[in-house]
């Protein structure tokens, strides 16, 4: 599929046919609230809030207090008076009999009412009031000078889960004090409560440590940046020194400017791995203690701490400044992609695993993250690690962040841990959210946003007495790729929307009808994010696109997920049509369509263009003897033969299926014989990304004598296009009605690659026979 500006015959006709029409209307009236309140009930009338308006707060909701003042005096002017409880039109007040975090909002024409059990509560209802409110408000604006409508209504609301989060990995590319407030804002308006921290990374430190100033000196610069992506052959670098720091004293505003937000926030301090920039300015910290550079690239990297003394010295060193700085409970300790090859070769480390029985390398490091835990506990603060942290046994006292999958999470809980779910099949906003073929360059990957509001952070595997260690769930921004804030903005929003309503309600019900009503609230609050100027991603207006199969014919079915909207097509260049129900297919399409309000385009809405190969393939039965790795299985087994090839430059749209480390069999059975002359499929090749072609593959007939063919396929790889192909021809045509193709796993990554000793992903796209 590829999305495209109008060109071309079909689109210019639709282009005609809008300017006929009537332009887009003015959105439905909703209450754009995000996310959705548990219960709300809507009142007569509206409550006017103007200058004569007059608070009154018990002193524990002093932050809610303070955060409305502010919020109306910046965007309107408006500076509440202060009296009694009996006199006033806004009234903060406890209620004990609430849960914790949960409110009671009540808005009459006469007097707006929160009610709460403690602080946490009535700040959020403050943001779902300002969400009622003009998003105008949300800039500055002293001449507002009129009254502010607030309907009147009943809200009943509490969180499902009590860790709702978002992460921003600083380390990849640093990004200035004031962005990072903006960030946390923008967090607490959705009623979220942790901001996790990503400080130190290979490729940069962030955080000034007076103990070690070499850490800002020269682990907080690197002398060039990889230019485009990791796979791109020959890489290329932009020869530019890069980096910076946050100072102490920008990190207790920060963090001030948190709580005066309900945030609480999680600074992540790496290790073991992950520690190239650090031990660059600090060699004896690392093994061998041989010098390194600050990394310029992206991945991972065998230079990790050496569980010695003085590496102890230095992380205590740096968590007793770090643990200053957070009030938190948390500190986060890392613990993933740690390679063990040089713990491997150095003859300390080898000592320590026979002195404590460790067992292995992946023992060492359990001992290394025991050993942080037990420091960071006698200060009072509990240590989070991902979910790498579970090999070698899991410390004491640690909480899990499962991101590999949920069997971290399910291993963890049934051991007794708190879980946090942050799996990058649902999480990672890093990955591309839109098969666009112009998107911002990503690591890869698929998200779309119904994907992330699909999100259950409850693994179905783990027992329901194991339920009660999920605190909850975030969203991850890595961001190798996000060089400026623009780009950060744009990754996040609206997929934090979906995460925020997640982890605030818990899953979907019934996904279908919940998110269509989850759109036409986004749709709304996207005016909010224009005048806040958030550079937030549109692809609202997507057409979503289906191959369906049904009595031995092909049909295709056209939708788009907001309401109120019509989509028009043309196939093959033919007439423009309307589109009402699924249309037949019989032969190779080209399909151009695109979504419309009252005939008329949209402003974000682009004209989509999908092309269909109808080869001998289209309509057979397809079973696959693994399933595809659920981060990678977008289009489910009937992507591979739908007639629709995945994308040229990424491998995770949802035509590509990806299988982690297992040799598959996919067995295709035609409807009747059928007579073929060739089989081909491609693969996607990206070594940075730990994805391999197979070495081997085989397709297997049988003939209309009985005998079985089994042959070996040839497989070529164009390492500059990223990609493998797979072209059989059987010599001439044969009949037969089943054709199995058998896939060989390339097998464990080799030492000096990216991902050594791991096992290889194989991602696969569409198989055509004819």
């Amino acid at each position: 599929m590829k999305r495209f500006a109008l060109f071309g015959t079909a689109a210019y006709i639709l282009m005609t046919l809008f300017s006929c029409q009537n332009s887009e209307s003015s959105p439905t009236e909703i209450l754009p609230l995000i996310p959705k309140p548990n219960k709300l009930v809507m009142g007569d009338g509206s409550f006017k809030l103007n200058s004569d308006t007059r608070v009154f707060a018990e002193a524990e909701f002093e932050i809610a207090e303070n955060f409305l003042r502010k919020y109306l005096q910046n965007g309107a002017g408006i500076s509440l008076g202060t009296t009694v409880r009996d006199e006033a039109e806004i009234v903060f007040t406890r209620d004990s009999l609430l849960l914790d975090e949960a409110y009671e909002l009540r808005i009459s024409e006469e007097k707006i009412e929160i009610q709460s059990a403690g602080k946490a509560g009535a700040f959020y209802a403050v943001q779902s009031l300002r969400q009622l409110m003009d998003p105008q408000l949300e800039v500055a604006n002293s001449a507002w000078n009129k009254e502010i409508s607030i309907p009147a209504l009943t809200i009943t609301d509490a969180p499902k889960f009590r860790y709702r989060g978002m992460h921003l990995d600083v380390g990849r590319h640093f990004f200035p004090k004031e962005f990072i407030k903006e960030y946390i804002s923008n967090l607490a308006m959705l009623k979220m409560n942790y901001f996790h921290w990503h400080l130190t990374e290979d490729q940069g430190w962030r955080i000034e440590i007076k103990q070690f100033p070499r850490l800002t000196e020269h682990a907080a610069f690197r002398e060039e940046t990889l230019v485009g992506h990791y796979n791109d052959t020959p890489q290329q670098f932009d020869g530019k020194r890069y980096g910076g720091f946050y100072t102490q004293d920008d990190i207790k505003e920060i963090v001030d400017f948190a709580t005066e937000h309900n945030i609480t926030i999680i600074p992540e301090i790496e290790m073991p791995g992950h520690a190239q920039a650090a031990i660059s300015a600090y060699p004896e910290l690392g093994c061998p203690g041989d010098p390194v550079s600050v990394a310029t690239k992206w991945g991972v990297f065998e230079t990790i701490y050496c569980p010695n003394q003085k590496t102890f010295a230095f992380l205590r060193g740096v968590l007793d400044e770090v643990c200053e700085l957070f009030p938190g409970e948390y500190i986060h300790i890392g613990g993933d992609e740690a390679p063990k090859a040089n713990w491997e070769k150095c003859h300390h480390c080898q000592k320590l695993i026979a002195q404590h029985d460790l067992g292995d390398e992946n023992g060492l490091q359990s001992w290394f993250i025991e050993e942080i835990e037990s420091y960071l506990n006698s200060k009072g603060k509990k240590i989070i690690g991902w979910d790498e942290i579970l090999e070698g046994g899991l410390a004491p006292n640690a909480t899990v962040m499962s991101w590999r999958g949920t069997q971290g999470a399910v291993e963890a809980a049934k051991e007794g841990h708190d879980v946090i779910l942050t799996p990058t099949s649902h999480a990672y906003f890093d990955y591309y959210q839109s098969e666009d073929e112009d998107e911002p360059l990503a690591i890869g990957g698929f998200l779309p946003l119904k994907k992330v509001y699909s999100f259950n952070p409850i693994p179905h595997e783990m027992s329901e007495e194991d339920t009660k260690f999920v605190l909850g769930a975030q969203g991850n921004v890595w961001t190798e790729y996000m060089k400026t804030t623009d780009q950060v903005e744009y990754m996040v929003f609206p997929r934090i929307f979906a995460m925020s309503e997640v982890v605030w309600n818990g899953p979907s019900i019934d996904l279908e009808t919940d998110y269509e009503d989850f759109l036409s609230r986004v749709e709304t609050f996207m005016d909010r994010l224009k005048i806040k100027d958030v550079n937030a991603a549109n692809h609202l207006y997507t057409i979503d696109t289906r191959v369906i199969k049904q009595n031995d014919s092909v049909y295709f079915k056209l939708n788009t997920p907001t309401p109120n909207k019509e989509i028009y097509y043309s196939i093959n260049n033919g007439g423009i049509l309307k589109y009402k129900k699924p249309f037949p297919i019989t032969e190779n399409s080209l399909i151009f369509s695109e979504v419309t309000k009252n005939g008329g385009p949209l402003k974000h809405g682009r004209t989509r263009i999908d092309s269909i190969h109808y080869h001998k393939g289209i309509l057979a039965s397809i079973e696959i003897d693994k399933k595809p790795h659920p981060s990678y299985a977008a289009g489910g087994k009937e992507a591979l033969i739908n007639g629709i090839k995945g994308s040229n430059t990424r491998y995770g749209d949802s035509e590509w299926l990806g299988f982690w480390g297992e040799d598959i069999k996919i067995t295709l059975d035609l409807p009747s014989n059928k007579r073929i002359s060739r089989v081909s499929t491609r693969f996607y090749h990206g070594p940075g990304q730990w994805i391999y072609a197979p070495k081997i593959a085989s397709i297997e007939y049988k003939t209309n004598d009985g005998n079985t063919v089994l042959k070996t396929a040839k497989i070529s790889i164009d390492d500059d296009r990223n990609m493998a192909t797979l072209e059989y021809d059987l010599g001439g045509e044969i009949e037969t009605s089943t054709v199995v193709l058998r896939v060989l796993n390339y097998g464990t990554i080799p030492q000096g690659s990216q991902g050594a000793g791991n096992k290889a992903w194989t991602f696969i796209d569409e198989i055509i026979i004819e």
